[in-house]
């Protein structure tokens, strides 16, 4: 069977088009797990995920849905987050946590986890 060299042509050129396409996918920074759910105001907190190393992640957020509070960062890899709980939360309320991502179009992303604030 011989193809043709139209065929093969586009199919190089085409090849040639989506490749940056398929691979200049933003990444998108995950935290799967927080331990210890619960502390009071200065209790360090370890967050794991994926992809929430420094290239991806600018700034921490605890939030209660209409107040933000950032928080940062002591130790950042590219699986895990240590903080403490800042010193402007309720005790008694459940935060979120929430981050920044970097790049051209930073965006706020809440994430699945929680931490609740002891009295």
């Amino acid at each position: 069977m011989r193809l043709s060299f139209t065929f093969i042509f586009t199919f190089l050129v085409m090849a040639l088009i989506t490749t940056p396409l398929l691979t200049g996918q933003e990444v998108i920074p995950r935290f799967t797990t927080v331990e210890p759910l619960s502390g009071k105001v200065g209790t360090e907190i370890l967050i794991t995920g994926e992809n929430i190393g420094k290239a991806n992640v600018a700034e921490l957020y605890f939030t209660d849905g209409t107040t933000d509070i950032k928080t940062p960062m002591i130790e950042q890899t590219d699986t895990t987050i240590k903080c403490k709980i800042p010193p402007k939360v309720t005790p008694g309320v459940r935060y979120k946590l929430m981050l920044l991502t970097r790049g051209k179009e930073p965006k706020l992303i809440e994430q699945p986890v929680r931490v609740e604030i002891e009295e």
